[in-house]
């Protein structure tokens, strides 16, 4: 699954850290799904979608 992770994050000037900071899970998890190794869970996937303001979809795509 492709994302715009990265994009949002960058538009925030926020590490990886940060943002698995934020989220409560490790910055090696935000690395795997920014490169479409991972597809995060629903849980996260929502905390996401919260934190930047934008609908899952706009976030997650095919």
């Amino acid at each position: 699954m492709e994302n715009a992770l990265r994009v949002l994050r960058a538009e925030r000037k926020m590490s990886q850290a940060e943002l698995a900071e934020l989220l409560g899970v490790s910055r090696q998890t935000i690395n795997t799904i920014e490169n479409g190794k991972y597809d995060p869970s629903l849980p996260l996937a929502f905390g996401m979608a919260r934190l930047f303001e934008k609908k899952i979809e706009e976030i997650f795509f095919p």
